[in-house]
């Protein structure tokens, strides 16, 4: 007799990676939107864990995925089945998280019903035959969606949408950045002042060092806005879109006095903690900025933008299948409209930072094009190469730009524009 399916151990975490994938992939949402609703059930956080690895590792393999399916059947399964679905998520279980086959399969056959059952079981034997054989076999490295690979090499060239594949292929190093340049016991690379690297075997609540609020996680060059102010001595500075915290937590930790402003309550509370547990201080705000405005101007505004967030795939592939022309359209409305709101909230020889984690030109090179020509009080403050992690070089133009390619040898960093500016006195 059948186990009941609520008895089956780890079905839940399965069925709820099932409701991750149909909100990216049906309704168009990020893994990080979906995830409450997803996995609201599950109350052990390690089933949380495995539903989004199991997600995202669908999402970053699909097509290779899906060109086995297709190998083991004869009628092509239509993209949003169920059977196609719980197919994906049995396939990388198996080939890219090493979960035995009995596992797999046992907590697939429940995600769909009636006659589609049989035919996920006898695909997949199919495929587990081909892979035992050698026939079939993953790529070396994942395939990134044909209209963003398109674009890519359009915009950045062959080289670089290659290293975006190869970047795209297994996950992203754990980046640290550190109140202090002092490290502790832990064992990695030191990349930047303050910021280290190390391999992501661990979790990060389990790290020495971590219960003190000695740091916190952020990608190297996310942690390159904050780094182009300087030492702050007291004065002002507005953290524009500032949850969860990584920019003002260098930032106050710099000598700045922060004024840390973001619309989103829920992550508004990420970032309180995170500030209580670093003990670092700054003035919350929950506003939409486009409504919010400060008593007088500061010395200094960081705005870093909501954006398509292309250049964070590594860690969230679902935004390579949420984000096209369109999207990236509306981004760049709501960045002009931004940049235009914020501007006057400079003082007259203070600095701007505008950032992006994007990988799309129209949000970064463009955008800042765009906004001088509306804005001549500003000018660029060019970036030097000394202000820059190593291997990091500032643009032609003094502005920062890092890709896929950037730093490959050392496991990659997010792809971010960054530009500083310089309101004339």
């Amino acid at each position: 007799m059948n186990e009941p399916n609520n008895k089956i151990p780890g079905l839940a975490a399965r069925q709820s990676a099932i409701r991750l994938l149909d909100a990216v992939c049906r309704r168009g949402e990020t893994l990080d939107q979906a995830m409450s609703a997803a996995t609201g059930k599950l109350s052990n956080p390690s089933d949380k864990s495995l539903a989004h690895n199991i997600a995202a590792n669908v999402l970053r393999w699909m097509s290779a995925l899906d060109a086995m399916i297709d190998s083991a059947t004869r009628n092509r399964l239509a993209d949003d089945a169920k059977a196609r679905m719980a197919l994906r998520i049995a396939l990388a279980q198996v080939l890219i998280l090493d979960t035995p086959q009995h596992a797999a399969i046992s907590t697939a056959l429940p995600l769909v019903h009636g006659g589609p059952r049989r035919l996920v079981h006898g695909v997949f034997s199919t495929v587990m035959r081909g892979v035992e054989s050698g026939a079939l076999k993953l790529p070396e490295y994942p395939e990134i969606p044909g209209e963003t690979l398109d674009r890519w090499t359009n915009n950045w060239g062959e080289d670089v949408a290659n290293a975006a594949t190869r970047a795209w292929a297994k996950p992203a190093p754990l980046d640290l950045s550190f109140k202090s340049d002092d490290v502790g016991p832990l064992e990695g690379a030191k990349l930047a002042p303050k910021h280290f690297r190390i391999l992501p075997s661990l979790s990060v609540t389990d790290l020495a060092g971590f219960d003190d609020g000695q740091f916190w996680v952020q990608d190297l060059a996310a942690s390159i806005p904050a780094r182009l102010f300087g030492e702050g001595n007291g004065r002002i500075l507005f953290d524009l879109c500032a949850a969860p915290g990584g920019k003002t937590m260098q930032l106050a930790s710099a000598g700045w006095k922060v004024v840390s402003v973001d619309n989103n309550a829920k992550r508004m509370e990420r970032f309180h903690d995170n500030l209580k547990r670093t003990n670092l201080q700054a003035e919350e705000v929950i506003a939409d900025l486009m409504q919010w405005e400060p008593a007088e101007p500061a010395d200094a505004v960081l705005l870093d933008a909501p954006c398509s967030a292309t250049g964070i795939f590594r860690r969230h592939p679902d935004v390579l299948h949420c984000i096209g022309e369109n999207q990236i359209a509306d981004r760049v409305e709501g960045q002009r409209a931004l940049l235009d709101r914020t501007a006057p909230w400079v003082k007259p020889g203070g600095t701007l930072v505008y950032a992006v984690c994007s990988l799309e030109p129209e949000e970064g090179e463009e955008q800042i094009e765009a906004f001088l020509e509306r804005h001549d009080q500003f000018t660029i403050d060019p970036v030097t190469a000394d202000e820059l992690p190593e291997d990091i070089l500032p643009t032609d133009n003094g502005c920062v730009r890092t890709l896929p390619i950037t730093l490959a040898k050392q496991g990659h960093v997010d792809g971010f524009f960054i530009a500083r500016l310089v309101r004339k006195s």
